[in-house]
C-alpha cells in the first residue's frame, strides 16, 4: 500500500492498538510483581539472617542462601517481562 508519494508507505493495522497496549501492561506487571516479591522475599530472609547472626553466628553463610534465592526471582521476573 503506498500512498501518492512513492516514498511513504501507509501502514494498515490488522489489528487495533489494544493488543499492544495489553502486551506492555502484561510485561510490565510481570516485572512489578516479581521485584515486589523479591523485595519481600529479601526483607523476610534479611530478618532471618540477622537473627541467625545472634543466635549461631557459625551458620550466617548458610542463611544467605535464601536471599540469593529472592534476588534470582528479581531476575526471573526481568526475563519473563522481556
Amino acid at each position: 500500500f503506498f500512498s501518492e508519494h512513492t516514498d511513504d508507505m501507509v501502514v494498515k493495522a490488522d489489528c487495533d492498538s489494544a493488543g499492544a497496549f495489553f502486551g506492555a501492561m502484561g510485561a510490565s506487571c510481570a516485572l512489578i510483581f516479581a521485584n515486589l516479591g523479591a523485595a519481600y522475599g529479601t526483607a523476610k530472609a534479611a530478618v532471618g539472617v540477622a537473627h541467625l547472626g545472634v543466635a549461631a553466628p557459625q551458620l550466617i553463610m548458610r542463611g544467605i542462601v535464601p536471599v540469593v534465592m529472592a534476588g534470582i526471582l528479581g531476575i526471573y521476573g526481568f526475563i519473563f517481562a522481556v
